[in-house]
């Protein structure tokens, strides 16, 4: 592996082993978002999931039916408006505007997380890569009472890779289009369920954020901001880690990776 290569795979590791999402939010706004999750209502943990589902299947049918491979430099400002005027919205209305607003903001993040696959040498036009823009929102999530064998970027990725393989291999013999009219089939069901179990704790942390008294619309622009951000350097590490093990194999990556 060659210096450039191991300084983006050192880069990659800090973003994926060190994401920090709580405390990005945290200096944001100045208070500890971790603690304020854990104050959520049960009504506000409620709404938390079913927006999260919401936002995967929307995601989910965004993924199968407009990604392309066209290989277009990432447009990550252009993203971070959209999020950011998305935001503008929900934050007015605090967290009764997330249910609208995180299906909304997703699906830009989805399209941003996009464009760092293609620019990383990602074909979309094949199922698997598509899956695994999907799978993006599964990284850069745990907190602190994971546990550490749980929360590492491979052990994350171990954990999806049936999932995803199972919906690759469903989606390539029963087409894109019954796919995307069936998105409850047990292997996308499954796969969708993987993701939203982490995906959920960083809406969670974002909930948490958007309850600030008196944040109104200009503090909705930055929690957006900050959570596309955050996924836009995870899926740029994620697919700099697969970009390499293409050129150097598997083995070679986790062995510079360290333990």
């Amino acid at each position: 592996m060659n210096r450039a290569d191991a300084e983006a795979l050192a880069r990659a590791r800090e973003v994926l082993e060190k994401p920090g999402l709580a405390i990005r939010l945290t200096d944001l706004l100045g208070r500890p978002v971790e603690m304020a999750v854990a104050a959520l209502p049960a009504s506000a943990s409620r709404l938390v999931h079913r927006a999260t589902g919401a936002a995967l299947d929307r995601a989910l049918s965004v993924a199968l039916r407009t990604m392309d491979a066209d290989p277009d430099p990432p447009s990550d400002w252009v993203h971070r408006l959209a999020a950011g005027a998305a935001g503008a919205g929900g934050g007015a209305f605090g967290l009764a505007g997330l249910a609208i607003e995180l299906p909304v903001s997703t699906t830009l993040m989805l399209r941003a997380i996009a464009d760092h696959a293609r620019a990383q040498g990602e074909d979309l036009s094949r199922p698997e890569p598509r899956l695994q823009c999907l799978a993006v929102f599964a990284y850069g999530s745990p907190r602190a009472a994971d546990d550490a064998a749980e929360a590492g970027y491979f052990a994350v990725r171990a954990a999806l890779a049936r999932s995803i393989s199972e919906a690759a291999e469903w989606l390539a013999t029963k087409g894109v289009s019954r796919a995307a009219a069936d998105r409850s089939a047990p292997a996308l069901a499954r796969l969708l369920a993987a993701v939203a179990r982490r995906f959920g704790m960083a809406v969670s942390e974002k909930a948490a954020a958007q309850l600030v008294p008196l944040l109104g619309a200009a503090g909705g622009v930055a929690i957006n901001l900050t959570f596309m951000n955050h996924y836009q350097r995870t899926a740029w590490a994620h697919f700099t880690v697969r970009r390499l093990e293409r050129a150097h194999g598997e083995a070679t990556v986790r062995a510079a990776w360290g333990p």
